[in-house]
């Protein structure tokens, strides 16, 4: 019976993608979950010609030429981040279709893949064999380097009565590189992305220290401030242990995910599950407490044997209930690399957002980080969470970093997650809740309250279940209606998926759902939710006053020209959109809509400052710093 399943499902799908668009041809043939699987790939996880590599069926090319090689810079032992410069010589004809991966591990064979190609359907590409089965964590045109097509790197390789005959070309490229564990290799392959073949492979390259304890991140545990929790990755399964203020240490629990961990459903293979799949490690976790709230500490993580970080100082947030609170948040942020490379996944403005919040914690100002959803965009290729968290390390390492959950983290088909859509990889949320930790309920149940300061925040996951009665639903109505607001008085409201946006999405994702929207809003009226911070929408938008699409009430200029809006009179919550911290920008619809008073469309950030009588929310962008929008809400 398994086998007619598997052919019934591999004749569907062969006619599925050689017919062309699901939405116009075959919608109404396919079963629905299948048309929004592929298309969702397709549209809202930006499916490349590179990110399909994984399906082509590869072999050596029929190259004699002897002259080739791809040799690296470094031949010890890799540091934990290095650029390396990588050598193409000996190539007869330089092509356009010439390029280079890095693989990593390095062993990766194609003689060890199996021949599974209906499980990879939702690719879009039904060839045989993944690429030395494990993807590339990044690849370069050779053309990179702009002396390759034209030769002027040439070197003489035969020469006739003192005449050179026969010249070659050449090229360099850099690849920037961090401590992933597991070795490395570059590969030069010809055919470009769509129709590729081995031409050379470089010597395997071996970190010197694969157990370093790397990429510290830290968070809250509760709303007294007195402990911190910090998150590191290491090749190393023993405990380690974190040193922090006056000769204090507290040892590590070690924790790991697996490759059978993560998500398939009946009809897909994942790519978490398979081709996507990289070792994460260990992650190491370790509770510092004894501590004051406001205060600078210093700290370092590791061991005798594995090696420890530098010390780093960090600050804890301010504790609930006291009067002032100064944080940055934002949605959306991913990675992108530091090099020419291409990768899977880009997001590009990414880079330039981490920098400016990193300038902004150097001033000392700044007590705590929300990300609210879709934080690394690995979906499902893991060696991506090792660039995100290093990257965020300059600001994640030195204060509160708080998350929410988005559909990159957790949706899968079959997985539970309110929607079908395949965002996650198949990592099916549990990278995410092994990197970041946070004060939730239980084990995939990713919602949680934390005050800090006089803001009581409320993050829930708009990927479980929020319908009435549900678990979610009850819990979210008995935290806000809880909420001293003598003690808080801003109640903050934020989740991944927004309830207003001006732009609409596409067919198969909306950027709003009206179902969320009709269960969940009436809460926040209910109980007077000030601010409500989503993300999801790769832009920054604001609102009036609103409730049911009706503006309630809107802002009025102060003294300064900044809109104020006055809650002593309380009328509804304001929306704020932020998911503009590194995705591709979405643009705005061009219908106007009264609830929507500022439209944005550029990378940045919002930096927020809480006190007791007022909450004062800027949105800077990041590449020149400026603040472009700026409101606040006050209370007599």
């Amino acid at each position: 019976m398994e086998i007619f399943r598997v052919l019934r499902i591999f004749l569907i799908f062969t006619i599925f993608f050689l017919m062309g668009d699901p939405y116009f041809s075959l919608s109404s043939s396919l079963p629905e979950r299948l048309v929004k699987s592929r298309a969702a790939h397709h549209n809202y996880t930006a499916i490349s010609e590179f990110r399909v590599l994984n399906r082509k069926t590869l072999g050596y090319c029929p190259d004699p030429n002897p002259y080739l090689q791809i040799t690296t810079s470094s031949i010890a032992k890799l540091s934990d981040e290095e650029y390396i410069t990588v050598n193409v010589t000996g190539v007869l004809l330089p092509s356009t279709h010439h390029w280079v991966a890095m693989i990593s591990p390095s062993h990766s064979s194609v003689a060890a893949c199996l021949e599974n190609a209906i499980l990879y359907l939702q690719t879009g590409d039904l060839a045989s064999l993944p690429l030395l089965c494990h993807y590339p964590v990044k690849a370069q045109y050779v053309r990179n380097d702009p002396d390759y097509l034209s030769c002027k790197k040439k070197e003489c390789k035969k020469k006739e009565k003192g005449r050179c005959v026969l010249s070659t070309c050449g090229a360099s490229l850099s690849f920037h590189v961090i401590n992933i564990r597991t070795d490395i290799e570059f590969v030069l392959f010809s055919g470009g992305f769509v129709t590729p073949c081995i031409l050379r492979r470089s010597q395997p390259l071996t970190f010197a220290n694969p157990n370093k304890p790397l990429y510290g991140h830290l968070s809250s545990t509760d709303s007294t401030a007195n402990s911190m929790k910090v998150r590191w990755v290491s090749g190393n399964q023993q405990p380690q242990h974190v040193q922090y203020g006056n000769g204090r240490t507290v040892t590590s629990l070690v924790s790991t995910f697996s490759q059978n961990d993560m998500c398939n459903t009946s009809y897909l293979q994942s790519p978490a599950k398979d081709f996507g799949w990289h070792d994460p490690g260990y992650i190491h976790s370790a509770v510092m407490t004894g501590l004051n709230p406001s205060t600078k500490y210093s700290y370092r993580y590791g061991s005798d044997s594995s090696g420890w970080s530098n010390w780093t100082t960090f600050k804890t947030p301010p504790s609930g209930g006291s009067d002032e609170l100064k944080f940055l948040a934002f949605g959306d942020m991913g990675k992108a690399p530091r090099d020419a490379s291409t990768e899977h996944y880009i997001q590009p403005g990414s880079l330039s957002v981490i920098k400016a919040m990193a300038d902004e914690l150097s001033s000392g100002d700044v007590d705590s980080i929300f990300h609210i959803g879709d934080i690394s965009y690995a979906t499902g290729f893991l060696v991506e969470w090792d660039f995100f968290l290093h990257q965020i390390s300059p600001v994640a390492s030195k204060v509160s970093y708080m998350t929410a959950i988005g559909n990159h983290e957790r949706d899968y088909g079959d997985s539970g997650s309110v929607y079908f859509t395949p965002d996650s990889g198949g990592e099916c949320g549990i990278p995410y809740e092994k990197y970041f930790p946070m004060p939730a309920v239980a084990k995939d149940k990713p919602w949680y309250s934390i005050e800090q300061g006089s803001v009581h925040f409320t993050v829930i996951s708009t990927e479980h279940n929020w319908t009435q009665n549900s678990e979610q639903y009850t819990w979210m109505k008995k935290d806000m209606a809880g909420v001293d607001r003598s003690r808080t008085p801003w109640l903050i409201f934020t989740g991944h998926r927004p309830m207003y946006s001006s732009n609409s999405g596409n067919i198969v994702s909306r950027s709003v759902d009206d179902k969320f929207v009709q269960a969940v809003e009436p809460l926040l009226l209910a109980n007077k939710v000030d601010l409500v911070l989503f993300g999801h929408v790769h832009n920054y938008e604001r609102t009036c006053a609103v409730y049911k699409q009706q503006c309630k009430a809107k802002p009025k200029k102060d003294g300064n020209g900044i809109d104020t809006y006055d809650n002593t009179n309380y009328s509804a919550p304001v929306h704020a959109v932020i998911g503009m911290a590194g995705f591709s920008l979405d643009t705005f619809s061009t219908n106007g809509n009264a609830w929507s008073l500022v439209r944005i469309s550029k990378f940045g950030y919002t930096r927020v400052h809480a006190t007791k009588k007022e909450l004062k929310v800027e949105y800077v962008n990041a590449n020149t710093r400026k603040v472009e929008d700026s409101f606040r809400i006050t209370k007599s």
